[in-house]
């Protein structure tokens, strides 16, 4: 294999590429928000989110302890797209009035999204998401010294899929080449490819990797019940 040396450079942001997350929240009158992200990752059934502390998401998110997190498919990248530059905030703060953004208050009707009730958490699924996990806050950790970021911990409750990426022949298992989410690659929208190797990880069965939060899931009832 042929070395090639490396450069040293500073760009802006460090988006190498992640799947893209709308996070469904309820504002202070009660209507969803529903924002774009895709600073997330997973361990088990808990998330890291990562985002802005004055957004209007992370604002609902802290008061309520709740969200859902809806995956999107490659096919919804026009969906999420209208949501570019969109806040939920009323006034638009300065800092985002000076990269373009403006108020929206009705975003699922904004991305052309359906709103469909959830099971544990107040805030809504959306409809067309092959992927839906509804959760609870667990812990919030500061990133930086300035407070301006932060990474929010969460326990996912339910997670709903649709039929068509779910393994055949299985209650629980996703289709990894039936599955093609949404990523965001230094603020560009991608598909994701063909599997281009074989992985030694995959021979390990999945329910080796299931951790004390499913059973704790399982306990939970549905919201008012």
């Amino acid at each position: 294999m042929k070395t090639v040396a490396h450069t040293a450079i500073e760009p802006g942001i460090l988006y190498f590429g992640t799947p893209v997350v709308l996070i469904s929240s309820t504002n202070e009158d009660g209507s969803p928000n529903l924002a774009p992200m895709s600073s997330a990752f997973w361990l088990g059934w808990r998330a890291m989110l990562g985002l802005g502390a004055r957004s209007k998401t992370a604002r609902n998110v802290l008061r309520t302890r709740e969200c859902v997190l809806n995956l999107p498919s490659g096919t919804l990248a026009p969906a999420v797209d209208r949501l570019a530059l969109t806040t939920g905030s009323d006034p638009v703060p300065a800092g985002k009035q000076q990269r373009g953004y403006v108020h929206v208050a009705d975003k699922f009707s904004r991305a052309g999204l359906t709103p469909v009730p959830s099971e544990t958490v107040a805030p809504p699924r959306v409809a067309e998401c092959p992927v839906a996990m509804e959760a609870v806050v667990e812990a919030v950790h500061p990133v930086g010294d300035d407070g301006g970021v932060l990474a929010i911990e969460v326990r996912v409750q339910r997670v709903f899929v649709h039929e068509d990426i779910r393994a055949a022949g299985s209650d629980d298992h996703i289709d990894p080449d039936a599955w093609r989410p949404l990523i965001m690659s230094f603020q560009k929208l991608y598909g994701l490819g063909e599997q281009v190797h074989p992985s030694t990880l995959a021979r390990i069965p999945e329910r080796l990797y299931r951790g004390p939060d499913i059973d704790r899931a399982r306990r939970v009832g549905s919201r008012g019940l």
